[in-house]
């Protein structure tokens, strides 16, 4: 008797074990039919249910209880059963739905794409892209808050912040001491410490990789580069501290910016400390291994760095010239 079970999302079923959430039996079956989590990281204890971007609908519960669940449940939060049945993309209360939160995550959050240094990297951006409404039907004014330093290398813009707590579960948990957390309630709720520049231990600059907007960012990057301008690789060093596994973001000859590795769904693989993310700028220090693979879909691939020969910008297609030629013929010459 298998000790599996199966669930069926958007049509395709899969086995999982007892426990897996349905976020993460989407993510074994891979491709968009995965729910967006802005607060949910595998990799840390505790996260998700947060910012409810996952929901899906469960149409139905199990084989021994085919009823369905009476709302929209946060797919990183519960868990599969035997027969269970999930709607996510190909439902249009979930989609009307995740586009409401959408444009609740946006109330405070300032459109200043342009000069964020998360832009290209944000995953509220993308959901932005794919859910957002041209305008917001909140009618007061936007939260702020000034910018502080909660690091030496580390500074925080609360106005961006979507309260995921995934940077306070990341010192909770790789590091001895945490000095940071959310301090106040309801709409004055704010990511800070109390004394700044407080954050000062080996580990704190992954606070940065696990934001998936631009609340905490790097300070000895800040507004040097568009992130599509640069090439990432990955690269390995000797580090007594952490696995020396990352990445090097290089514009020419330079690293402007080390960060740690991430899988697929944005998620640091392994965490690194202070020393390689902000110390080791330099080739040299580090042994090359290969250029770091980025999906077509993001921005950073448009640069096409992982190929020996750049691609042509415009593709030869006698069929497409041929037609451009007839319509041009066509036009009405003044």
């Amino acid at each position: 008797m298998s000790d599996k079970v199966k669930v069926t999302i958007d049509g395709i079923t899969v086995e999982v074990a007892p426990g897996t959430t349905i976020l993460n039996a989407a993510r074994q079956i891979g491709g968009d039919i995965v729910p967006p989590a802005m607060c949910y990281y595998s990799k840390l204890e505790g996260s998700g249910g947060k910012c409810r971007t996952c929901i899906v609908k469960v149409s139905k519960g199990s084989e021994k209880d085919p009823r369905p669940m009476p709302k929209l449940v946060a797919s990183c939060r519960t868990t599969v059963m035997d027969g269970m049945e999930v709607l996510n993309i190909t439902s249009p209360e979930v989609i009307e739905a995740r586009s409401g939160v959408v444009e609740m995550l946006l109330i405070n959050h300032p459109l200043d794409c342009p000069v964020c240094d998360q832009a290209g990297e944000c995953d509220l951006q993308n959901l932005g892209y794919e859910h957002g409404l041209q305008k917001t039907r909140y009618e007061f004014e936007r939260r702020t808050f000034e910018r502080i330093d909660i690091g030496d290398k580390i500074q925080l813009h609360m106005n961006r912040c979507i309260l995921c707590y995934r940077c306070v579960f990341t010192a909770d948990q790789i590091t001895n001491k945490r000095v940071h957390g959310i301090l106040n309630r309801g709409d004055h709720s704010e990511i800070s410490t109390y004394i700044q520049t407080a954050v000062d231990n080996d580990f704190s600059g992954n606070v940065i990789d696990v934001c998936p907007v631009g609340a905490l960012t790097d300070k000895t990057f800040r507004f040097k580069n568009r992130v599509w301008f640069t090439k990432p690789i990955d690269a390995h060093r000797d580090c007594p501290t952490c696995s020396g596994k990352v990445t090097l973001w290089y514009k020419g000859a330079d690293v402007l910016r080390v960060t740690a590795r991430k899988d697929v769904y944005g998620e640091v693989e392994e965490f690194i400390c202070n020393t390689c993310r902000f110390d080791k700028k330099k080739t040299a220090d580090w042994t090359i291994e290969h250029p770091t693979h980025i999906p077509d879909t993001s921005v950073i691939s448009s640069n096409h760095y992982e190929t020996l020969i750049p691609l042509p910008v415009i593709q030869e297609d006698e069929r497409l010239k041929e037609a451009n030629r007839i319509e041009l013929e066509k036009t009405t010459k003044f």
